[in-house]
């Protein structure tokens, strides 16, 4: 990776204070993903703590840093399992969300 890339990376994560907070929108939660010169920040739905999937990369967080972790929560995988888990996860929620509203059209 080149030095452009890791400054570009790095802007774009809102690495400073208070801006990261801001970056947070209401019913989100911002984690760590990763460990050391990879690890990377994520902004994920608060739904995605009640997913499974979601529940055992916590558990793996649990067993790698223990219960009491500081500040934002790290998941220790890499970051693309990560993204392969998130691309399940949302394909999941759309097509729930998908299924709810033909249920609903039936219903009218």
């Amino acid at each position: 990776m080149g030095s452009g890339e890791k400054s570009l990376r790095s802007s774009h994560l809102h690495h400073h204070g208070k801006k990261q907070v801001r970056d947070v929108p209401k019913g989100y939660l911002a984690i760590k993903v990763g460990q050391g010169e990879q690890q990377q920040r994520f902004v994920v739905p608060v739904i995605y703590f009640n997913h499974p999937l979601f529940m055992q990369l916590l558990k793996e967080a649990e067993e790698e840093y223990g219960f009491d972790q500081k500040g934002t929560i790290t998941i220790p995988c890499h970051v693309e399992e990560f993204r392969y888990v998130q691309g399940m996860i949302d394909r999941e929620r759309s097509l729930h969300h998908h299924h709810q509203h033909v249920v609903g059209c039936f219903r009218v």
